[in-house]
């Protein structure tokens, strides 16, 4: 069978390198499976294998079932992402089941049929693939196949579809009574290649790897044909065009613009960072006719849901209003929120039982702006991205329906009880506590090494997101590397800023709100150091330090706060300076003077900005000379001459003149910044931190 709606990646010679070991082919079908978004998300579906395995406890053969853990994903999984049980042990729990009404007690049961106390936790799917007599079985979520369970005719178009080969299953919160009722089926229906679980996904097995991964595609193949032939049929899709989408340009230059202001609004209950798409079929569905229709419908899946909540925000603007008017778009936007977090507040209040969860940030998820595209915030980056990456999931999903039948979405009494289940809430619970700068996004200038790359990689470390921008393209290509694969691709995003030059300071702050949503902090570490005698310092000399330190600052800071007001939550601005805005040294005349007008453009800045409650602060360096441009060539010539000791003396020499005789690192600088940004001195402005191993002459009086 040809493959045109799925990849077939399946390659039989690295398939042949595992020698037949079922569990690796399990992690390698799982890896070509997850790649496919088509077939299913993030974090979403599970796998897996039947094995013989030897019983530590009596030295015989046992059945061991290899089943995707829990939280996991199988684009990326190895074997430490799969739980390992007895089949035996799992299965006689059917024993001891006391009915759909206690349900959630099987969970902590599992833990009891654990074969590999190394292996991950099982999920609540786990008995779904436990009770299945097969060897191999894949659970997915493809959009066509999803297309076809949440549309009002879906049964009778899969038995139209496959004559009987796949079954089907009504709607049904997954757990151990769907488990026996898979089971049942599946005794009732010998045969049968598959089954549809209504508005949930799909269920197909195979005696080999290699054989469920086929029957797998080809389910969702013939599926996803059957659509397509219908939509190429209908023509319309989605009623067809409401408004018309703007320029690519003009997209990207209005949603850079909206995106603090929303990211401000979805904040009001905990910080959030933000994603933006205008791909096209997310253009196709917000500028539809029938968005308002099915948007208020909400998701079917529950994977899909449970990221995006019930249902998104549709904004009540128009594709060219004027989204630099703040205070107009504002007025216009706050009561869409209030509205957005009453309707939920509703949801939740109509919905809830005597044991449900306390409501959880009634905020949306997913934000469509007809004509722009879609906005979503989520409490970090990734968690942002997937969202919107199911929420084009679900596009296509009712996409489908709609071509084939009529969109059904979960009834909202089911949603919430997926979305308010015990168990998630357990989930949710046994999470990390964030990290101090988790939710916040800086943009660090003259990042590529030195000092700011420190400041990054420490904000970083934080789970603070971070925009590394430099003005040495070749310097800037190496971060990228060293941050891509440190932190991976969510973290940040990098661009070549100089900061005197206007164009490049905004075009950069629009990609960071593109990107997350806005900024928080803004680290102004560009510099450079002439040092000469008076008599040789020329005006240009002169010029380009106060361009780059003095009127940099200016021009960064002045955006940055921008962005800031629009967001309406503070912010923090940290200017990297010098013991040189304090001291009187030889040979500076240009580079210290320029220090001091920066501190004390600070100064001005904190005094100004407190009202946006935007804290405006100073750490003072000293001869960090480690990984340092300014201290390569001339001026570490200069600074050696001026006095009296040789260049490789330089270190040496700066940390004996201070009072704790000790070298400074751009790990210390970045960690006075941290201590500035974590919120421990969120009532502090104004302030300046000298970290130079204790200089008295540069003591602040």
């Amino acid at each position: 069978m040809k493959f045109a709606h799925v990849n077939f990646l399946w390659d039989e010679k690295e398939a042949s390198k595992l020698n037949g070991d079922e569990v690796a082919l399990l992690v390698y079908r799982s890896n070509l499976l997850g790649s496919d978004l088509r077939i299913t998300n993030y974090g979403g579906g599970n796998t897996s294998c039947k094995t013989a395995g030897i019983d530590p406890l009596t030295g015989g053969k046992t059945e061991v079932m290899w089943v995707k853990g829990s939280g996991g994903d199988l684009g990326t999984m190895t074997k430490s992402g799969l739980a390992a049980l007895y089949v035996d042990r799992l299965r006689n729990l059917k024993n001891i089941y006391r009915g759909i009404e206690h349900e959630d007690e099987m969970v902590q049961l599992f833990d009891h049929c654990i074969f590999d106390l190394n292996s991950k936790a099982p999920s609540i799917d786990t008995p779904l693939h436990g009770f299945l007599p097969f060897n191999h079985i894949d659970h997915m979520h493809p959009d066509a196949v999803i297309a076809i369970a949440a549309s009002k005719d879906g049964k009778r178009i899969t038995r139209e579809l496959f004559g009987g080969s796949v079954g089907w299953i009504e709607w049904q919160r997954p757990g151990f009574d769907l488990a026996l009722k898979l089971r049942h089926y599946v005794d009732e229906n010998p045969g049968i290649r598959g089954m549809i679980l209504a508005s949930h996904g799909l269920f197909t097995w195979g005696d080999t790897s290699y054989e469920c991964y086929i029957n797998t595609l080809e389910v969702i193949e013939q599926c996803a044909g059957y659509i397509d032939e219908k939509v190429a049929a209908k023509r319309v899709v989605f009623g067809g065009a409401k408004v018309n989408s703007l320029s690519q340009e003009e997209r990207l230059n209005k949603a850079a613009r909206l995106a603090p202001i929303l990211r401000g609004y979805c904040s009001s209950h905990a910080r959030m960072v933000g994603h933006f798409t205008d791909e096209g079929k997310v253009l196709e569905f917000v500028d539809s006719k029938d968005l308002d229709r099915l948007a208020k419908m909400g998701t079917s899946c529950p994977d899909h849901f449970l990221r995006t909540k019930i249902s998104p925000l549709v904004l009540n603007l128009k594709a060219d209003d004027n989204i630099d008017d703040i205070e107009a778009v504002k007025e216009k936007v706050a009561p869409q929120f209030e509205t957005y977090r009453k309707m939920y507040s509703e949801y939740y209040n109509e919905c809830k039982h005597p044991d449900s969860p306390a409501m959880r940030d009634p905020n949306p998820v997913v934000i469509l702006y007809p004509g722009i595209g879609m906005f979503t915030f989520a409490k970090d980056k990734q968690t942002a991205r997937v969202a919107a990456e199911f929420y084009v999931n679900a596009i296509n999903v009712m996409r489908g329906a709609e071509a084939i039948s009529e969109y059904v979405a979960l009834p909202r009494q089911e949603a919430f009880n997926i979305e308010y289940w015990l168990l998630e809430e357990a989930k949710l619970a046994r999470r990390s506590k964030p990290k101090a700068l988790s939710g916040r996004v800086a943009l660090v200038t003259g990042s590529a090494g030195g000092i700011g790359k420190a400041i990054a990689k420490k904000f970083t470390d934080e789970s603070a997101c971070v925009v590394i921008c430099d003005n040495d393209k070749e310097r800037l290509e190496g971060a990228k590397v060293e941050f891509s694969k440190k932190y991976g691709k969510d973290v940040f995003i990098a661009g070549t800023l100089d900061v005197t030059n206007g164009s490049d300071i905004h075009k950069l702050f629009d990609e960071a709100s593109l990107a997350f949503g806005g900024v928080d902090i803004v680290v102004n570490c560009a510099g450079l150091s002439i040092s000469k005698p008076l008599e040789e310092h020329t005006e240009k000399d002169w010029d380009l330090e106060y361009d780059v330190m003095v009127k940099g600052q200016f021009l960064v800071t002045q955006k940055g706060v921008e962005v800031m007001r629009r967001q309406n939550f503070g912010g923090d601005i940290l200017n990297i300076v010098s013991k040189n805005a304090l001291v009187s040294g030889p040979n500076n005349a240009a580079y210290g003077s320029a220090k001091a007008a920066q501190l004390h453009l600070s100064r001005l800045n904190a005094a100004e900005l407190g009202k946006d409650k935007i804290r405006v602060n100073v750490v003072n360096p000293d001869a960090v000379i480690t990984d340092s441009k300014i201290w390569s060539g001339a001026w570490a010539e200069g600074r050696a001459k001026a006095y009296g000791v040789r260049v490789e003396e330089l270190p040496a020499f700066y940390a004996k003149r201070t009072l704790l005789n000790e070298i400074i690192n751009p790990d210390d600088i970045a960690n006075a910044c941290f201590a500035f940004v974590s919120g421990l001195l969120d009532k502090s402005t104004g302030n300046v931190l000298n970290v130079d191993g204790g200089v008295a002459a540069a003591f602040v009086r």
